[in-house]
């Protein structure tokens, strides 16, 4: 019976690539194109039908696949690493919205999930959506206080269908990486295991809470980024309550316009604050698209200011990779191409034995066509997508968190660009990289660096009179010995000599036993005889009977008697 739900699923998932010809897909690989007449045996094959293009045969499967998928194929359109240009766009157009689920379904829900009526915790809960997604839908609701609130509710059983689809998922995948020529080298395991971990996030809405508190104390006093309270005493695992806000989706730009919004300034700003994010918090939002961002107007002398919503999908950086990124970009706006190919050895994103000279004439061949151009036409998204591919000619490791900011770069950079189409992002994004870069190596850094250390000094610093006189008692009576190798080094070298004195001693055994065969043989007058054997054989057996005996021997340990 556990079994029958998964055997109804894949046929489900059959019917849907049988519908859209992806047995024709299958049978023209290389590995099945011996059998490949069998597509015209198939019942489903004897009447002609006409089928969309490949890339956009993959994203109607997807979709008719249901939820999961969909979320699958988005993520899957933004590792255009792996991807080639027309697979990846067509993806990219997978949108964000699928079918909702029924409002009193999401009432059960939370009422379940609080453990009371809903009409205990709200004053109005609207059970018409607002939008949906493949995760969760978002209700509008008002708190008994009055407070306007939006009320995220993940689908119901998901769960289980995440299990079940990402095990076929990973058979998909092993498939692939089987019968495909490049389906080992494109890891869609890899691609699948990355979903699988991104979705199980996505389903914790305490987690998402969490972060969306983080980006709200990070920007708690900027006048340009506003980020939604969120209501924790009304927050489960399953149910998110958070402010709601009210303002201009970033994709009317006619509206922003109209409301007397300037759209070159806004365009930078949204740059400039992605860079803030990654530079001074290294945390930033990873799934900015044109759904997720609102525009606050101005009001009481107040700028325009950000409003991002939908905190499932958030990227952090290591003070390690935010200097090497922030080296990189500088010396990619100085075009110094043999600094950024040092900084890829350095900080080991490319194997050690790179050569830094070939990697440097890569990157230059990509980026000197690119630079030729004014700075306003150059998607900075595109350029790092190139050098991925460059770099991995040079066995360079796609790291997760690089590749998560690549793309919420591209996406940044189109929302940035959709406003102002002169957007020169290079420009809008170095007050950023020379304030981190300044930080890093100025005087303040330093103090900063000596402030954090002090707690541990003052900590320290009543022992260290008793320890200072210990010491001194140790070097006094002569205890005290300063150990400058370590002698686990002095042990395997004391047996590396061992080892080759043995085998000296045995190659000196092995040359008397051929020396006695040989004078074993030799008969002559001249050979003095002692008792039955000649005394020669006696003194070449006798010599090499002691040089097996010192071989044989075990030598003591340094150190003990």
């Amino acid at each position: 019976m556990i079994l029958l739900p998964r055997f109804v699923r894949v046929l489900a998932i059959q019917r849907v690539l049988i519908r859209h010809g992806f047995d024709e897909l299958i049978l023209s690989t290389p590995a099945f194109r011996s059998v490949g007449f069998l597509l015209y045996l198939l019942p489903w094959n004897w009447r002609r039908r006409q089928y969309l293009p490949r890339a956009q045969r993959l994203r109607a499967v997807l979709e008719d696949l249901g939820p999961l998928f969909v979320k699958f194929g988005q993520i899957l359109s933004t590792r255009r690493d792996l991807l080639n240009d027309e697979f990846a766009g067509e993806l990219a157009k997978l949108q964000d919205h699928v079918p909702p689920f029924p409002g009193r379904q999401a009432r059960a829900i939370c009422e379940k999930a609080y453990g009371q009526p809903l009409d205990r915790m709200f004053a109005a809960f609207d059970e018409n959506p607002l939008a949906s997604a493949s995760i969760a839908q978002v209700h509008a609701a008002r708190l008994l206080d009055g407070r306007e609130v939006i009320v995220k509710v993940v689908r119901p059983n998901l769960r289980q269908t995440i299990d079940q689809d990402i095990r076929l998922m990973y058979l998909l995948a092993d498939a692939v990486e089987r019968l495909w020529p490049r389906g080992r080298r494109l890891n869609p395991s890899i691609v699948v295991a990355e979903f699988e971990k991104t979705l199980l996030d996505e389903l914790d809405m305490m987690r998402e809470a969490a972060n969306c508190s983080q980006l709200r104390r990070n920007f708690a006093d900027s006048d340009r980024m506003y980020v939604p309270e969120v209501f924790w005493d009304f927050t489960r695992e399953n149910v998110l309550v958070m402010e709601r806000v009210s303002g201009l989706h970033i994709a009317d730009v006619a509206g922003l316009a109209r409301a007397g919004i300037d759209l070159k300034s806004l365009a930078e700003q949204g740059v400039e604050l992605f860079f803030t994010q990654v530079f001074r918090d290294h945390f930033f939002h990873a799934d900015v698209h044109p759904g997720n961002l609102f525009i606050l107007p101005s009001e009481g002398g107040q700028p325009p200011r950000f409003a991002p919503v939908d905190f499932g999908i958030m990227g952090s950086l290591s003070e390690f990779d935010q200097r090497y990124l922030a080296e990189n970009f500088s010396a990619f706006l100085n075009r110094d191409y043999r600094r950024v190919a040092e900084l890829h050895v350095e900080s080991g994103w490319v194997p050690a034995h790179t050569r830094v000279d070939e990697f440097e004439f890569a990157i230059r061949a990509v980026c000197e066509p690119i630079f030729d151009r004014p700075m306003k036409d150059i998607s900075v998204g595109n350029l790092l997508l190139r050098l991925f591919q460059t770099a991995q000619r040079f066995e360079m490791e796609i790291l997760p968190q690089l590749l998560l900011l690549q793309k919420t770069l591209v996406n940044v950079e189109g929302i940035g660009r959709q406003l102002y189409p002169d957007l020169d992002l290079w420009r809008a994004a170095r007050p950023s990289l020379e304030k981190f870069m300044l930080e890093r190596v100025g005087v303040r850094r330093l103090f900063s660096a000596f402030t954090a250390t002090v707690p541990h000094w003052l900590d320290r610093l009543p022992e260290l009179p008793m320890l200072t006189v210990e010491v001194l008692d140790q070097l006094k009576s002569g205890r005290l010995k300063v150990q400058t190798t370590d002698p686990k080094l002095d042990e395997i070298r004391l047996e590396i000599r061992n080892f080759q004195r043995r085998m000296v001693l045995a190659l000196i055994g092995t040359g008397c036993v051929v020396c006695t065969a040989i004078l074993l043989s030799v008969k002559g007058s001249a050979t003095t005889q002692v008792g039955p054997l000649p005394l020669g054989v006696w003194l070449v057996g006798a010599l090499g009977a002691l040089a097996a005996f010192l071989s044989l021997k075990p030598r003591a340990k340094r150190g003990h008697r």
